[in-house]
């Protein structure tokens, strides 16, 4: 919990922020997955395999299927980097991602079945601004909508602890385990509220980005710079 406790120098890089957004992003899979004809909203990987696997079979009426999710994905992480260059005033750029991921999942949760297509593609379209959108924790690289290269990462971490006893990689694989933790609770939930909620379950992901957005209203880089103001003339 100490750790939990430690603050990033950037809002966007904290854990409390990165434990919301896996939580969210477990969501979103678990939904498309379950509740949207088996697509994946995160994993492209599974969708660009299951691509193949149709074409191969000749099921051209499933190619869509995956497809334009994939699509949407790489839109997502294109808009996301836009509204980075071209959003710099107001509000954080990355604010205004989380904006348009309530927005565009808003409109999923009021699809019927008939539109899955159109729902998943949008659905992997606020993922992949996500992905663009808070890529570090703590300093470290890391994913909120997926879970292999924090895999790889926390592992790493883990096994250079026990071979080098630095405290410093035990607390690196900790922070990656916790949230692939949340990643799936995320997923568990989701398949919770389908049962209960139906298409409508992904409301959930709406709350749990609202509460990301208003998490970094908290201006820790600006925070930071006024702090360095402060200290430099003791300095000199």
């Amino acid at each position: 919990m100490k750790l939990l406790r430690k603050r990033a120098s950037q809002t966007s890089e904290s854990v409390w922020l990165a434990l919301v957004l896996a939580c969210s992003g477990g969501l979103m899979d678990a939904y498309s997955f379950l509740g949207r004809g088996k697509v994946f909203a995160n994993a492209q990987t599974g969708n660009l395999l299951l691509l193949g696997v149709n074409i191969s079979e000749g099921n051209w009426d499933s190619v869509n299927h995956y497809l334009f999710p994939v699509i949407g994905f790489a839109l997502g992480c294109a808009l996301a980097h836009e509204i980075k260059l071209h959003l710099s005033h107001g509000m954080h750029w990355r604010q205004y991602v989380v904006a348009c991921e309530v927005i565009l999942l808003g409109v999923v949760a009021c699809m019927p079945e008939a539109s899955n297509l159109v729902a998943n593609s949008l659905t992997s379209l606020a993922c992949g601004m996500q992905v663009q959108a808070f890529r570090k924790l703590h300093g470290r690289p890391f994913a909120t909508t997926m879970c292999i290269g924090n895999l790889r990462s926390g592992t790493q971490a883990l096994v250079s602890y026990i071979h080098g006893g630095v405290r410093r990689d035990l607390r690196t694989a900790f922070l990656y385990y916790v949230v692939i933790a949340t990643f799936v609770l995320g997923a568990i939930l989701g398949n919770f509220l389908l049962s209960t909620f139906s298409l409508r379950a992904i409301l959930a992901s709406c709350v749990l980005l609202l509460v990301a957005f208003v998490l970094m209203f908290e201006d820790r880089e600006k925070r930071q710079r006024l702090a360095d103001q402060v200290d430099s003339p003791s300095r000199k």
